[in-house]
């Protein structure tokens, strides 16, 4: 091979300069300079209070809105810098981390310190509470998500699936007056949904996407339906289920912060806990999950080897369903009463959550999470009489996902069969 060959390979094969590190870096570098100086001048001389308890009581951190808003910025934009330098890969996600955790708590400087007299703390508890309790909807919709999309199969009826479970729970745990039975009616109002994306996509190999769409606006008009029908005109004999009371663990829920908000809470966080471990192991771990991998990846070669693919995808399909569906009951029956639509496009957060955690549960866990304290940043800053217009403080969520899956994911894979019709040969 001539020396021309050669160095055209190589630069064939050398990386661009401009790395998914670099790129992220160059937008956090002056995100955290405009984030210490546009938050250090709106913030004012008096403390940001976070308090280690659910009122303004007890312990707390108090920093200096002004020098804590300036601080946290910088060490946003030291960790944007860092990037920029591209450092090795296994410090990108912490880098990462500290940028983003230095830009919101740069923000929130501005905005505790800000407050109205006697309204200028966080009681971290609530926030903690509130991130976990509205993420619940979008861990078992992301984790429907994994089984569907691990095994080849596009889910994007999870609203549907959770709408369905939040709708057959408050129904069939208000006339059975048991909030088990409800949660049993949940899941397999989410496995019904299921059923139908199953049957058509599978076996009459329909588009998945379309179907998902489909099967969604199937949700919304028979609930909606039904709810007027139905439940509205006789609310408390449809639409008023017993509701799962807080279990809290002895010990446990005694740790500060952790503890009051973690451990003292119904069966539906400590269930979407329980199974991002057992998804988690039984995907990684488990001839089932590398059966299901394996399908996902490469059905043909699946078949050869004797995995029965159109089989497992129908069990995953199913089973993700029932997942959702739970997921939809920890509205209904720990919450509140069903209302038409309530699911307001949590299933679409719960995608985006899948793939912001790449196709993993534990991923998917912690996506859930970040999305869960957004919605819970714009509930606290409400309350606090935020000078950030409300209509803005309700896109957060939302903002916060379209951020998260344009901005900082990257680059991502999807299991290579996802989508993809098997047509046994």
């Amino acid at each position: 091979m001539s020396t021309m060959a050669v160095e055209d390979v190589a630069v064939a094969v050398r990386p661009g300069f401009w790395t998914r590190e670099r790129r992220v870096g160059a937008g956090a570098l002056p995100l955290g300079l405009l984030a210490a100086a546009l938050f250090g001048a709106l913030a004012t001389g008096a403390d940001a209070r976070f308090t280690l308890s659910e009122d303004a009581g007890g312990a707390a951190l108090a920093v200096d809105g002004t020098l804590g808003a300036i601080v946290f910025g910088l060490v946003a934009a030291a960790a944007g810098a860092a990037l920029l330098a591209g450092p090795a890969r296994r410090w990108f996600t912490p880098l990462l981390g500290v940028a983003v955790v230095g830009v919101v708590l740069s923000f929130l400087c501005w905005q505790v310190s800000a407050a109205p007299a006697g309204q200028n703390f966080m009681p971290l508890v609530n926030i903690v509470r509130g991130t976990f309790i509205l993420a619940l909807p979008l861990i078992f919709g992301a984790l429907a998500g994994v089984l569907c999309e691990r095994s080849g199969v596009v889910n994007v009826a999870i609203e549907g699936q959770l709408l369905m479970g939040a709708f057959a729970g408050a129904l069939v745990g208000t006339i059975a007056a048991s909030a088990w039975v409800g949660l049993v009616a949940a899941a397999l109002g989410g496995a019904l949904v299921s059923l139908l994306l199953a049957i058509f996509t599978i076996r009459y190999l329909v588009d998945q996407v379309v179907m998902g769409i489909v099967l969604n606006l199937l949700a919304v008009g028979l609930t909606g339906f039904l709810y007027e029908r139905l439940m509205q005109p006789e609310a408390a004999k449809y639409n008023q289920p017993p509701r799962f009371e807080a279990w809290p663990i002895p010990v446990l829920s005694e740790i500060p912060v952790i503890g009051p908000a973690l451990f003292r809470g119904n069966i539906f966080l400590y269930l979407a806990l329980i199974l991002v471990v057992v998804v988690h192991v039984a995907l990684f771990r488990t001839r089932w999950g590398l059966r299901t991998r394996s399908v996902g990846e490469h059905p043909t070669a699946a078949d050869t080897l004797g995995v029965k693919v159109l089989g497992l995808r129908y069990r995953n399909v199913l089973l993700a369903g029932m997942v959702a569906g739970v997921g939809g009951a920890s509205y209904t029956l720990a919450l509140y009463t069903f209302s038409k639509n309530m699911i307001g496009g949590k299933g679409f957060i719960a995608l985006a959550a899948l793939i912001f955690g790449r196709w993993s549960p534990t991923g998917a866990l912690l996506a859930a999470l970040f999305f869960g304290f957004a919605d819970q940043l714009g509930t606290y800053l409400g309350a606090i009489d935020s000078s950030i217009p409300s209509e803005f403080l309700a896109m957060l969520p939302y903002l916060a996902t379209l951020l998260a899956v344009a901005g900082l994911v990257g680059k991502v894979r999807a299991p290579a069969a996802d989508g993809k019709p098997y047509i046994k040969g």
